[in-house]
């Protein structure tokens, strides 16, 4: 099955490295052009913490027109790039093409599903640190345990017959990873995580580490969760206090070293974030289900306010 990984940065190089590893048949699909020409010439240095390796045999394109035609579309564009890609998309796929979306926050299952069969659509996400460091050379700081994880909008033949093959590749590729019969709780456990030590990185400017070693950074993220899993559990029925309580030793030992993506949006790159998909989120379904989320809503009002007036911050 053919693959095109359309929003080839940091992240999608490191998927499409162990999908490439592991057996698949890739195209990378992305703007970022001295990035594709290396990566189509030389192959990428794919990095990891058991070393450094050349993987070859990447296609590449600014455009998935280009590569078509796709067996599956995984995207990893930003959240809030995904509807202007809908034309696009529509223009490429098959009835028997699947899209899988691994991209951050929630409720990138229901935009696809409003212009692809249910029966099409994967979403999940990966838990893996991810540095684009230079043209041609990713780098993955992966968890222990699974490390990736997606399921189906609805079951059938299509989303099956993707699933358990992207499951097997990855796998094989060294990308510890289930097929989840009910993707929903993972899901919502990243994305309130994420909405907590990703956008507070990006406000404080700290790793990860930093922010939890700190009594107030630790306070607010306990904050954040606690709103968000109140959401959760209005919109779901699923409690996640437990597992939330559980995320605090894993960041400590997994990711005390990173700046997450909010933070390199905000300090290195000066773009858009994605907070309307991570706190905005919450906010957006608490408001909707009866839940407060002042926390979650001031955080949004702050990370709006400054990628809304990078070109006038101080020392730009």
């Amino acid at each position: 099955m053919k693959i095109a990984m359309v929003g080839s940065g940091a992240a999608g190089s490191v998927f499409a490295c162990y999908l490439r590893k592991g057996g698949a048949e890739v195209a990378l699909v992305d703007r970022y052009q001295a990035h594709m020409e290396k990566c189509a010439s030389d192959g990428m240095r794919f990095v990891t913490p058991e070393g450094e390796e050349l993987i070859q045999g990447f296609q590449t394109a600014p455009s998935i027109g280009e590569v078509a035609p796709i067996d599956i579309v995984i995207l990893m564009v930003k959240a809030t790039q995904t509807e202007t890609l809908i034309p696009e998309l529509q223009a490429c796929v098959r009835p028997d093409t699947a899209i899988v979306s691994l991209q951050n926050g929630l409720g990138n299952d229901e935009l696809l599903s409003r212009y692809f069969p249910a029966e099409n659509i994967l979403y999940g996400f990966g838990t893996i640190g991810t540095e684009l460091p230079e043209p041609g050379k990713c780098v993955s700081k992966p968890e222990s345990g699974v490390i990736m994880r997606f399921g189906a909008v609805a079951d059938g033949p299509v989303s099956r017959k993707a699933g358990e093959y992207l499951e097997t590749c990855f796998n094989c590729g060294g990308c510890k990873t289930v097929f989840e019969k009910d993707i929903r709780p993972f899901v919502w456990k990243k994305a309130i995580s994420n909405s907590g030590y990703n956008t507070l990185s990006a406000l404080v400017r700290l790793k990860v580490g930093d922010m939890l070693s700190d009594e107030n950074g630790l306070s607010l993220i306990q904050s954040v969760w606690e709103e968000g899993c109140a959401v959760c559990q209005a919109v779901t029925g699923i409690d996640l206090r437990p597992e939330l309580k559980a995320e605090l030793p894993r960041l400590q030992e997994g990711f005390a070293n990173y700046y997450p993506s909010m933070a390199q949006d905000v300090l290195r790159s000066h773009r858009k974030t994605e907070i309307s998909v991570l706190n905005g989120a919450i906010v957006r379904l608490g408001a909707l289900h009866g839940v407060p989320t002042p926390v979650n809503a001031t955080l949004c009002e702050l990370i709006s306010c400054i990628h809304n007036n990078y070109e006038k911050q101080y020392g730009a």
